[in-house]
């Protein structure tokens, strides 16, 4: 990238679990940000203040949606990124039966059961919650907290019919009520980015979503781009057939595949065209 775009690049080394659980890596993220925004700071690497993106890969990509998210309901930060580009982003936890999450169930790198754990620890939650989130039991039609955000991430219609495919919404009648009360961060919008309201998407910068097929999280950045769209936010929704979780590091000897190779050139000439 910073060879490419002759950019600057700034990596940041927010703290991980079991160090810190959620939301210390975004206060992180925002404080980092926040820190190089600074004039001084810009002029002291030439940077222009008027060509800024956040970038994210997995984890990443939450964060940096979550961050874009923030900014835009801060009155002295909104505006301040020209864009934000989302690879194979994770961004909602309430439904683990999308037809991504069926579809890639057990699909190496990263299966659903693994998802699911790693959205348990990043809240410091119970593992013995694990099971019961994977049958959708935390956000079953009992659990009032949840129901007004169904309807942000209802797939049937924010997806499109060669993706719903034959797949059916695990929705369940009855579940458990204490999952919800004992990780209420499962409904924030600054851990799951695709929930939040309508009103917050608006004025979002220019979008990037890269998503890959064999993927459980292919859905969330779907989804997502969905409903920027829909708030006016100009969005490129890359998507690759033959791409898996975390393909793009895959692109020197002796695992350089040409799937890794074709998502990074392609990451690499949005922003080289946005940016």
């Amino acid at each position: 990238m910073a060879e490419e775009l002759n950019a600057v690049i700034v990596s940041i080394e927010y703290r991980l679990v079991p160090k810190v659980y959620f939301p210390e890596q975004i206060h992180d993220v925002i404080r980092a940000t926040k820190y190089f925004l600074q004039p001084e700071v810009l002029h002291k690497y030439s940077v222009d203040p008027g060509r800024i993106g956040v970038s994210g890969d997995s984890a990443g990509g939450n964060l940096a949606a979550a961050l874009g998210q923030q900014f835009n309901q801060d009155a002295n930060l909104k505006n301040k990124l020209k864009v934000q580009a989302l690879i194979y982003p994770v961004l909602q936890a309430l439904d683990f039966n999308t037809p991504s999450y069926q579809q890639n169930v057990n699909t190496p790198i990263l299966p659903r059961y693994v998802m699911v754990k790693y959205w348990v620890d990043y809240f410091h939650g119970n593992h013995d919650f694990v099971q019961a989130m994977i049958v959708n039991n935390h956000t079953s039609l009992d659990v009032e907290e949840a129901a007004a955000l169904r309807a942000h991430l209802n797939w049937t219609s924010l997806l499109p019919a060669s993706i719903t495919k034959n797949y059916k919404p695990v929705m369940q009648t009855t579940g458990n009520t204490r999952i919800v009360q004992e990780i209420p961060q499962l409904l924030d919008a600054r851990s799951a980015p695709l929930i939040a309201d309508q009103e917050v998407l608006r004025h979002l910068p220019k979008t990037y979503i890269l998503t890959c097929e064999h993927d459980v999280l292919r859905d969330d950045g779907i989804m997502y781009a969905k409903r920027l769209e829909s708030a006016g936010v100009e969005v490129t929704l890359d998507h690759f057939e033959d791409g898996f979780h975390g393909c793009m590091i895959f692109t020197s000897w002796p695992t350089n595949f040409s799937v890794g190779i074709r998502t990074r050139n392609s990451y690499i000439k949005w922003l080289d065209q946005n940016l």
